[in-house]
C-alpha cells in the first residue's frame, strides 16, 4: 500500500480551492471543474487535494440531507494499492468492515473502496483504472 493523500470534503470547493492557492500560495496541480484540486507538498510529491463533500456522500452512502453540518465526512486518508479487489478480499478476511464494495468510478479514474477507521475517519483505497488510448 502507498499513501496517496489526504483529501479535505469540501462544501464551497471554489472559496477552499482559492483560500489554499491564493492565500496560501499552495501550487495547484489539479484543479477539475469545480470538483476536485491536488495540491504539491514537495518536488515532484502531491499529498494534499480537495473535493467537494456532497460528491463523496453519494460514494459512501452518506446522502442524508437531514443530517446536521458536521456529521458528513470531512477528511479522508487515500492510499494507492496493487489491486483494489484483492485488498478488498484480504482485509475482509481479517475482519475489517467496508462501506461499499469495490467499484469502478471512471470519471475519477480508479476503481475504489471505502472504509472507516476505528474513530470513523474515512479512508480509500484505490486502483488507477486503465487507460485505453
Amino acid at each position: 500500500m502507498k499513501f496517496s493523500n489526504v483529501r479535505l470534503l469540501v462544501k464551497d470547493y471554489r472559496k477552499c480551492f482559492n483560500f489554499y492557492t491564493q492565500q496560501l500560495g499552495l501550487e495547484a496541480v489539479w484543479d477539475i471543474e469545480d470538483c476536485y484540486a491536488s495540491f504539491k507538498v514537495a518536488e515532484g510529491i502531491e499529498g494534499f487535494a480537495l473535493f467537494t463533500s456532497d460528491l463523496m456522500a453519494t460514494v459512501v452512502g452518506n446522502t442524508k440531507e437531514a443530517l446536521p453540518v458536521g456529521y458528513r465526512e470531512k477528511s479522508m486518508i487515500s492510499f494507492e494499492v496493487n489491486n483494489v479487489d484483492e485488498s478488498y478480499q484480504s482485509f475482509l478476511a481479517k475482519g475489517m468492515k467496508f462501506i461499499n464494495e469495490p467499484m469502478d468510478m471512471p470519471e475519477w479514474g480508479m476503481r475504489v473502496v471505502h472504509l472507516y477507521d476505528p474513530e470513523e475517519n474515512l479512508i480509500e483505497l484505490f486502483t488507477p483504472l486503465a487507460t485505453t488510448e
